[in-house]
């Protein structure tokens, strides 16, 4: 990072980023996702962004202006309609297919020599351009790059996967890992540079808990004897069909439950509502394909009594974090980091990825009637996922 040192200094070396140090951290810009941009990345971004600027930091978010092109999007819209978080400098600038629109920030970054960006790295696809503009940003300056990395080897591979991500990371100088398994992906490109494991906050800026029948009454459902919550978009290697086959079982049948399934189909729809249609589903499931505006997140899980992620593969979930904010006992597959952010037995369920495991883990919570302990441990729980341990984090991580 300082001037004459050679490009390998440049792009990281562990001396430059332990001795070359700004003495105080005041100026942040965060390179990710933002507001109108919808989705979880975009959510807790502008949340990191009210916490730094809480904490005495001046804060700005470079955004993009083209994130996806539509092509790239399986879902309906890349845009949200809530409204734009208060108090936040966003810029829309970034053009993700752009090589010269990757100079043009990565020289405005340099010009405003902010003491460290923070980017997000999420999907190999971003490798090139976040990759290309933080080079551009740190050539000859101070400014350290760190990563919070939600996945280094995506779940779904693709031709040039680790060649991208092996681009990015040799552009940053620390990473924030939000599991272990993701810890571990990291270390497969770099031995030498810091990575410190801070669990995903909570996703507190969806608004307060809605009650029950508050809920039920604004997504215009019955009372019935419990609901369970597939929140989040759809993908095979979220394990949606694994969920239904539990919904199958003749157990759950005979406790009359309902699942209600909210969330945009990012894989064709009929194979699901085949199995729906083929197990005699249709009077137990409530499919809700669509994006859910993030005013209304709060009646989804207001209406559930336990929310279940039946994932194949994992690293983290920010689902996990919007049912820990909003007190709700998880049923959770053995997958990535998903075990280690739910205790088994207090806040819910870890259990075999198979059917009949998420079965059984239902029919326990319900038959004995285990939801006001295990609201009890959730809402003791998410005291270890505060937006201000991940912001220590960083700065620790910052000084190293």
């Amino acid at each position: 990072m300082g001037r004459g040192k050679s490009r390998h200094q440049r792009e990281g070396s562990q001396s430059e980023f332990s001795i070359l140090q700004p003495k105080t951290l005041d100026r942040v810009i965060l390179l990710s996702p933002a507001h109108p941009l919808r989705g979880g990345i975009a959510s807790s971004t502008e949340r990191l962004a009210q916490e730094l600027q809480q904490q005495g930091l001046s804060v700005r978010i470079y955004s993009f202006s083209l994130q996806y092109p539509s092509f790239l999007f399986p879902g309906k819209t890349q845009y949200s309609d809530s409204p734009a978080p208060e108090g936040l400098d966003i810029v829309a600038i970034v053009n993700s297919i752009n090589p010269f629109n990757w100079w043009k920030v990565g020289k405005r970054l340099r010009s405003e020599a902010p003491d460290l960006i923070i980017t997000r790295y999420w999907l190999p696809f971003m490798g090139p351009c976040l990759g290309t503009i933080l080079r551009f940003a740190r050539r000859g300056g101070r400014t350290k790059v760190i990563a919070i990395t939600d996945n280094a080897i995506p779940h779904e591979h693709r031709p040039g996967d680790r060649l991208f991500t092996r681009y990015f990371i040799g552009a940053v100088d620390g990473f924030v890992a939000m599991s272990r398994s993701v810890e571990a992906d990291i270390r497969q490109f770099t031995t030498h540079k810091p990575v410190a494991y801070i669990p995903h906050p909570i996703y507190d800026n969806y608004g307060p808990l809605a009650g029950r029948e508050e809920s039920l009454q604004y997504l215009s459902l019955p009372p019935a004897p419990g609901y369970l919550l597939f929140f989040g978009f759809i993908r095979a290697y979220k394990g949606l069909g694994l969920l239904l086959e539990a919904m199958a079982d003749e157990r759950v049948r005979r406790l009359g439950l309902r699942l209600i399934v909210a969330g945009e189909f990012y894989d064709d729809e009929a194979p699901y509502r085949k199995l729906i249609r083929d197990n005699g589903l249709e009077g137990q499931v409530i499919l809700k394909n669509a994006y859910i505006p993030n005013e209304e997140v709060r009646y989804y899980f207001g209406a559930a009594s336990l929310a279940v992620q039946p994932y194949l593969s994992a690293t983290q979930s920010g689902i996990s974090q919007l049912a820990y904010h909003f007190e709700k006992p998880m049923v959770v597959t053995k997958v990535g980091g998903l075990p280690e952010i739910v205790l088994h037995g207090k806040e819910g369920y870890v259990v075999a990825v198979a059917a009949p495991a998420i079965a059984d883990a239902i029919v326990d919570f319900f038959q004995e009637k285990r939801e006001s302990d295990m609201v009890a441990g959730v809402r003791e729980g998410k005291k270890r996922f505060s937006w201000s341990n991940m912001v220590e984090g960083i700065k620790t991580l910052y000084q190293k």
